[in-house]
């Protein structure tokens, strides 16, 4: 072998090096794009699992929450029914003295009862529209029943205090 057969074995064309440089960044090109498009797919896929465990875990808040209610709703309903009998007895006891005030009271209990109602089948904004109706429809009415809550209100918060009293008296 000759001194230029050496040479030319041992240095690559400048075309060869081009080509062989332009398949490397062509190959570093294409796996920058499937490495790219599987980080993307493996990220929109987490992505999709976290949106499916958020709609699942606010689909048993709601649930739960829905539960509660309905049994806030219920006492609530029982109250307001206990509330029209002790509405209707103070009726009958006005019936002999003053019969108006008697009618007067009476509406108020069919109100209560018809509310108790509307809170056990309906929802909250029914409740609250037909206090505004009946506010606008019976004046005197609505205003004795709220004087009427008020006093059973107290009534039941002071015998709640005197039930926690004596719980604690017997507990020393």
């Amino acid at each position: 072998m000759s001194n230029a057969d050496i040479h030319t074995t041992r240095q690559p064309s400048p075309q060869g090096l081009s080509d062989k440089l332009q398949q490397a960044g062509q190959d570093a090109k294409t796996g920058a794009s499937e490495l790219i498009s599987s980080a993307a797919d493996a990220a929109r896929d987490k992505l999709n699992e976290l949106g499916t465990a958020a709609r699942d875990t606010a689909a048993d808040a709601t649930g739960k929450i829905r539960n509660q209610v309905g049994v806030q709703q219920g006492a609530g309903a029982d109250y307001a029914e206990k509330l029209a009998g002790n509405i209707r007895k103070a009726a009958h006891a006005f019936e002999s003295d003053t019969p108006f005030a008697a009618r007067t009271i009476e509406t108020a209990a069919d109100y209560v009862e018809d509310a108790a109602s509307r809170i056990r089948n309906g929802s909250l904004g029914d409740v609250i529209d037909g206090m505004t109706s009946f506010a606008r429809r019976q004046p005197a009415a609505f205003l004795g029943l709220s004087v009427l809550a008020g006093f059973a209100a107290m009534r039941f918060l002071k015998a709640s205090s005197t039930t926690d009293s004596s719980a604690d008296r017997r507990a020393s």
